[in-house]
């Protein structure tokens, strides 16, 4: 099996092992699970993260989203993706100023500052159209984000706690489980608004948007679980 990888479309051969894409990977919530049920994975996001002894536990390509094409993933089983959720969890809070942008974004005739919000979400379903094509196959293609963003990119397939799911989602999911620790305040707006007090740059606003962005491992790995018969089928066809 041979996948291209970076702007030269390099190809580099990975063993026979099914093949999950994981698009802002950020710390690798989806790729524990598909670690854990067989998958090679490689992931693809702008920075390296790593936080007290955290970091991404598979392969690591640092590369835009933006500046990739989906013929370089003909040869994926799965694409997964996390698009960054920081602005549709702002525009669902009840702040002034939230309320305002979400307001200029649905007055702009033009359609440019809806686009400009969902370029990252949407660049993840042309990736997966460009891999199909160049597969001449279907790649199931799974994409998370919070349920903020469903009045911007359409209503999700179904969710996991505040876990939203769009793309090739399968109809039962896993029944979730209580947790603690960071996993289980993902995207509360008491903790997002507690999160303020820190300046952008802080390292400590980093850890903490990454931490909460990890998927959880009961859904990660069922997702792995559903798609990889599937892998196999197709490689052996």
């Amino acid at each position: 099996m041979a996948l291209c990888l970076g702007w030269r479309g390099r190809c580099e051969v990975v063993n026979a092992r099914p093949l999950a894409i994981d698009l802002f990977c950020g710390l690798g919530g989806w790729t524990e699970g598909l670690l854990a049920e067989g998958f090679d994975v490689i992931g693809f996001d702008i920075e390296q993260h790593a936080y007290n002894g955290q970091r991404y536990p598979g392969k690591l390509v640092l590369q835009d989203v933006l500046t990739l094409h989906g013929s370089q993933f003909k040869d994926a089983d799965l694409i997964v993706a996390s698009p960054p959720c920081q602005e549709y969890s702002y525009m669902a809070m009840p702040w002034k100023l939230a309320k305002a942008k979400a307001a200029a974004i649905r007055a702009d005739a033009s359609g440019k500052m809806l686009a400009d919000l969902n370029k990252l979400f949407n660049a993840c379903f042309r990736i997966q159209r460009e891999a199909c094509e160049a597969a001449g196959r279907h790649i199931p293609m799974v994409v998370e984000n919070v349920r903020g963003a469903q009045p911007w990119v359409g209503l999700a397939r179904w969710n996991y706690k505040a876990f939203y799911l769009w793309g090739d989602v399968p109809a039962l999911l896993p029944y979730p489980t209580m947790t603690k620790g960071f996993r289980g305040f993902k995207r509360n707006w008491r903790d997002c608004e507690a999160s303020r007090q820190w300046s952008s740059k802080d390292p400590r606003r980093k850890q903490w948007s990454a931490e909460i962005a990890k998927i959880p491992l009961p859904l990660s790995r069922h997702i792995a679980r559903t798609y990889y018969p599937i892998s196999q089928t197709l490689a052996a066809e």
